[in-house]
């Protein structure tokens, strides 16, 4: 048995974060001591970092949930399993464009700037003022 703490050493969860996936229902309740302490077992263990390796690969609470529940079965075919982590890839494909597209725009501003001027004549302030003197979209 693992108390909390031995719990957030071996996983690199905080133990608020531990209580917290608790509440949402992403781990089970622990046993509790007779002093009232929380224990957890093996499985827990394992169980809290599956959700930290999810966590740290973006994925939000609803899609760890669904693995989850989907973990539970592992006779089943694996399809929605591949449709959540295919949607996932997808989501962060869609934002390494936008941040691609708001690096450009930044390079663009910064190098309009020689940081020689007074700020009433500064680029970065006018740029951030009027989003009309952008190139693109952002």
């Amino acid at each position: 048995m693992l108390s909390i703490g031995d719990l957030s050493k071996r996983t690199g969860v905080k133990v608020p974060t531990i209580r917290y996936y608790e509440q949402m229902g992403l781990l089970e309740a622990a046993e509790r001591s007779e002093g009232n302490q929380r224990r957890y077992e093996k499985t827990d263990l394992e169980r809290l970092a599956f959700i930290r390796h999810a966590r740290d690969l973006g994925l939000d609470i609803p899609a760890i949930r669904e693995l989850i529940a989907l973990s539970e079965h592992p006779t089943e075919p694996c399809a929605d399993a591949d449709r959540i982590a295919a949607d996932h890839l997808s989501a962060v494909r869609e934002k390494i464009e936008k941040l691609k597209r708001l690096e450009h725009e930044l390079e663009r501003i910064v190098s309009q700037c020689d940081g020689g001027h007074s700020i009433g004549d500064c680029h970065v302030i006018r740029a951030l003022s009027d989003h009309g003197l952008c190139k693109s979209e952002h």
